[in-house]
């Protein structure tokens, strides 16, 4: 009997890819590129630089040996966890009790209330800063009430911080205290538990994570900050005063690199923890959740209106101090009002030319930022296969949350002024202040950008597919439009970021490309503290702008364009 012969197993035969396919991945190729080039690389050489002396040569941990033995720049360590540790303490209970008025309470004027308190994100970090020093300084108005104190140093650090992590931390409380099921308060109610008894067992465990999310955003923002320390802070030396003085004041960038791996150690433990609570969140909201509706009650709406009251006047009393000192003649002799403050050009080389330099910078980082990042936002959620690459680009895109922004702009120095990078030209020109500007601020658009897609059904696509439609024109005639009201709000979220600023630029600007930011802490350096109330104030009336035209877009554009969502 002959043998039977055995086939050979027949080839793997991979898919062919489509052309959408190979676009989709050259896309997300070009994506993980750029993402190397303005946010690892920079970081990358930032590393490399601490271990090297002046001359470029490798010397191992002998920087680090130098600065942890060096008690002047060690204690800034000590120094930054205290006032991070104290404002974090302070702001969460204050932003809370406000959070859960706007939620939990029948208010009048609610979104008074609320707009009130997001004032600050409109300014940069400065801007309190300088209205504490006309508030309780040397010169202050209530200076009288320190008892012979001192504003200058921790206390207003910590002050300041309060005033300018509120907002962000309100936010944060405001989405986890409206994510509720009515349900279990009827049930808590129909068990005869008290008031406080519901507060700590359904209220309190239900916002638990956003509490803990908000703790870290403060201590994040609070130990990397720059601008308040160095207008306030006096001879209380943190973390970030501390690279600003090795980097500019005494050009020892070996030093600097220390510094700023140092600050960027507790932001990215503080990022990780983070993230660590949050993949233990579970939902809070069912399909058959009914919305939390407060009912009327004088014993809790009065009390918490009255606190709303002064929270929220202190807030912009404190906005108003600064912009009422800018227009003062002479403080604190001569009160009468004047508009000679404003004229920049007394007070600084480059007179008007920061803010117009800022209005260009913010304009283009929107512009260029929010179309980048919606169609890199497009490109990872819309591909197929292409897994290494696509993680890859989502790791890098997520990266920037964790790194303060004078830490980016410190990686930015040493990468962009190698001598082999061929993109050194960039170095001092407005495109590297643009790209610095869309690097820091990339996480929270990304996000924003994959949350507003993720909310449009595949079947888009595959109706485009079957139909032999290009996905690049499904992307411009259906995703982009469905998505417009997303796409804006990454639009003012950059600019608004963009304009109030500070540590990420405040080593990359040129002779020709001062922000309106940076003039204001020259201005402060020099004494010229109304002045830089005054271009503070400019950049306040910018940011707003901006925010009430995109309110007149959405309340008239967009109820048009996106009229299709009503039934």
């Amino acid at each position: 009997m002959a043998d039977l012969a055995v086939a050979p197993a027949a080839p793997l035969i991979r898919p062919r890819l489509s052309r959408d396919d190979i676009v989709m991945r050259l896309g997300i190729a070009a994506m993980v590129a750029l993402l190397a080039v303005f946010v690892a690389l920079p970081l990358w050489a930032l590393l490399s630089k601490s271990f090297e002396n002046a001359d470029g040569a490798f010397v191992g941990l002998d920087n680090y040996i130098r600065y942890f033995s060096t008690p002047a720049l060690s204690a800034s360590i000590e120094n930054s966890f205290f006032v991070a540790i104290v404002s974090t303490v302070i702001v969460l209970p204050l932003a809370f009790v406000y959070a859960y008025a706007l939620t939990r309470a029948r208010l009048p004027l609610r979104p008074l209330f609320q707009a009130a308190a997001l004032v600050p994100i409109l300014a940069p970090s400065l801007l309190p800063a300088i209205s504490l020093i006309y508030l309780f300084g040397n010169q202050g108005v209530f200076k009288g009430l320190l008892f012979g104190g001192t504003i200058y140093g921790a206390g207003g650090i910590i002050v300041a911080q309060v005033f300018y992590c509120f907002p962000h931390v309100l936010m944060i409380l405001v989405t986890a205290l409206a994510m509720s099921d009515g349900r279990l308060y009827e049930a808590a109610s129909a068990l005869g538990a008290s008031r406080w008894r519901i507060f700590w067992t359904v209220t309190l465990p239900g916002a638990r994570y956003g509490v803990i999310s908000a703790g870290f955003v403060a201590f994040t923002l609070v130990i990397t900050d720059f601008g308040i320390a160095k207008v306030i802070g006096g001879r209380f030396n943190v973390l970030a005063t501390d690279v600003y003085k090795q980097v500019i004041g005494q050009q020892n960038f070996q030093m600097g690199a220390v510094v700023g791996l140092v600050l960027l150690a507790p932001a990215v433990l503080a990022f990780l923890v983070d993230a660590a609570v949050q993949r233990r969140q579970v939902a809070l909201l069912s399909a058959r959740a009914v919305p939390y509706e407060p009912r009327p009650r004088r014993g809790r709406d009065l009390p918490l209106l009255a606190y709303c009251t002064v929270v929220g006047g202190a807030i912009v009393g404190v906005l108003g101090m600064a912009v009422w000192a800018s227009f003062v003649k002479r403080w604190p002799y001569n009160l009468s009002l004047t508009f000679a403050n404003y004229n920049f050009d007394e007070f600084d080389p480059s007179g008007w030319d920061p803010v117009w330099t800022s209005l260009k910078m913010a304009a283009a980082a929107a512009f260029c930022g929010a179309l980048l990042i919606f169609v890199g936002a497009w490109l990872l959620e819309k591909s197929r296969g292409f897994h290494i690459m696509r993680g890859l680009a989502r790791f890098l895109a997520t990266l920037p949350l964790a790194v303060p922004g004078m830490v980016l702009g410190l990686g930015y120095i040493f990468f962009f002024i190698a001598p082999g990078n061929p993109l050194n030209f960039l170095y001092g020109t407005l495109g590297i202040l643009i790209v610095n500007s869309i690097a820091h601020f990339y996480t929270v658009s990304h996000v924003t950008a994959v949350t507003a897609l993720k909310q449009i059904d595949a079947e888009f696509e595959s109706v485009s597919a079957s139909l032999k439609v290009p996905l690049t024109t499904t992307l411009v005639r259906v995703t982009a439009p469905i998505c417009l009201p997303a796409i804006l709000d990454i639009f003012v979220y950059l600019f608004a970021n963009a304009m109030t600023t500070v540590s990420a630029v405040i080593f990359l600007y040129g002779p020709e490309t001062k922000l309106a930011a940076v003039a204001v802490i020259n201005m402060d350096e020099a004494g010229m503290t109304a002045a830089a109330a005054a271009m503070a104030t400019i950049i306040v009336l910018v940011s707003l702008s901006i925010r009430l035209l995109h309110l007149v877009v959405e309340r008239t554009l967009l109820v048009r364009l996106q009229r299709w969502r009503r039934r």
